[in-house]
């Protein structure tokens, strides 16, 4: 009996030692379960940003591929626009002639590459003599003294036209300027 008797209290003894114990293993267990779930909560997270950069990397690659074919042809419209300023030039000097047949063939033709050069999107700047004159938009070859008070700061002549395709300008019209 005195065995059993000294075994019980070993173990009340031992109890608070084991209690303390079991209670720092269930402490650390639960900050192992906290630190994993802070883990899990990160990579979440880094989850949702990395979709969020994924899903604004799509938006802006979509956008700049409509961009790219809108403009596509830039470069082939462009090296086309001198052709359509000879046609200008062409058709001022054909009216001096009197030749209805001419005149007639160099209209058709300057309409068609017109219409086809329109159907992709070129568009012509309406510049006239006597508009405002606005750097963003024209580009100031010279200045020459105003005719008219009224014309200062506005457009006495236009020189080359300007066009655009879609909203981006291309070319430039080319203006001389009332001083």
């Amino acid at each position: 009996m005195a065995k059993d008797k000294q075994e019980k209290e070993l173990k009340e003894q031992d109890a608070p030692e084991i209690m303390e114990q079991e209670t720092e293993e269930i402490k650390d267990e639960r900050s192992e379960v906290e630190i994993l779930e802070d883990q899990i909560q990160l990579e979440k997270d880094k989850f949702l940003r990395l979709f969020a950069e994924f899903e604004n990397f799509k938006r802006r690659t979509a956008k700049e591929r409509m961009e790219l074919f809108k403009t596509a042809g830039e470069g082939v419209l462009k090296d086309m626009l001198p052709v359509l300023d000879d046609f200008d030039r062409a058709m001022i000097d054909i009216n001096k002639f009197e030749d209805e047949q001419l005149t007639i063939g160099v209209k058709l033709i300057s309409g068609k590459l017109r219409t086809t050069l329109l159907s992709k999107g070129l568009e012509e700047f309406d510049v006239r003599a006597g508009d405002i004159f606005d750097a963003d938009v024209h580009e100031a070859i010279t200045q020459i003294p105003a005719p008219s008070d009224d014309m200062k700061g506005k457009i006495v002549d236009v020189i080359e036209k300007g066009y655009k395709l879609g909203d981006k300008i291309i070319r430039f019209p080319k203006v001389v300027i009332g001083q």
